[in-house]
């Protein structure tokens, strides 16, 4: 079991340090462990517990009604208001319950949570308002070494089926003159971008030419020629050089001159390269990319 320092948990649950405090006096809603220089720190079930307790103040819950709760009742509380939940609401109970899923390593939950998501909101809305999210807060976890490497592959590796299936099921292309290649350079390993991108590409009725993660330069070297894409879609987001970034989209307009060259992840990094290469655009967020298309 880990456990989480004050600000850590104020990062996950949204809600503030100095509030957490006066509730465990006031309400005894929680009861920290003390670290031998009487430093709070709280476990994965009183994470959880808050979170709980974050989706119901969001449903309009008063910390008082919710403070009198058994565990049991919480959670009861939780899956009923969320039937009739807003939709700003629900997103944000989909968000606490996916990191809920993900610290106790039960992909069925996390699997139905995702399912329900998509249902009720679509999967574009569910990526957007409820998949980036959640990754934004997990992401705070990675910062500070709290989500275990087995933990950030459980989720993503789902995250990463579902679309893939989604994907799948799209009819085939019918735009044939426009073709798109997506994939991550060398040493690039964050997939997830990717492959909704492909998913909103494909759904537009595109034809795309999907390389995955890593992919050698070499290999982009060889196949450019082969493909002749309208477009290339690729994305920056590991540390590196500048000039490096540059170089490498100098090389692929050099061997594809017609192709327009898309951009994502750390634009900043490719910014430099606008000025030497016509064709290079920054994408700097998902609906930049639907204005394009």
């Amino acid at each position: 079991m880990q456990s989480y320092p004050i600000h850590e948990l104020e990062r996950l649950t949204g809600i503030k340090a100095h509030t957490i405090r006066i509730w465990e006096k006031r309400y005894a809603l929680i009861e920290p462990e003390r670290t031998s220089t009487n430093r709070r720190n709280y476990s994965d079930t009183q994470v959880r517990k808050l979170l709980n307790v974050a989706t119901l103040l969001s449903q309009g819950f008063k910390i008082s009604k919710i403070a009198a709760l058994t565990e049991d009742e919480i959670n009861s509380e939780v899956q009923k208001t969320e039937e009739a939940a807003s939709k700003d609401t629900i997103c944000t109970a989909y968000v606490n319950d996916l990191i809920k899923s993900m610290l106790t390593m039960e992909e069925s939950a996390f699997e139905k949570i995702f399912s329900a998501a998509s249902l009720r909101l679509g999967l574009f809305d569910t990526m957007i308002q409820v998949i980036y999210p959640f990754l934004s807060k997990i992401g705070i976890l990675w910062i500070v070494d709290k989500t275990t490497p087995f933990q950030e592959h459980f989720a993503s590796c789902i995250i990463r089926r579902k679309l893939m299936a989604a994907t799948d099921g799209l009819m085939p292309a019918t735009i044939k003159n426009k073709k798109y290649l997506l994939y991550l350079p060398a040493n690039e390993w964050h997939e997830i971008g990717l492959l909704f991108a492909n998913y909103i590409i494909r759904s537009r009725g595109f034809e795309t030419i999907y390389l995955g993660q890593n992919v050698p330069d070499e290999s982009i070297t060889d196949i450019l020629p082969v493909v002749d894409p309208a477009v290339v879609l690729l994305f920056f987001v590991a540390a590196r050089p500048k000039e490096e970034v540059e170089q490498h989209l100098c090389d692929l307009a050099r061997l594809c001159p017609r192709a327009t060259f898309l951009v994502a992840g750390n634009t900043e990094l490719a910014s430099g390269a606008q000025q030497a290469v016509d064709n290079v655009v920054c994408l700097q967020s998902v609906h930049h990319l639907l204005e394009f298309l």
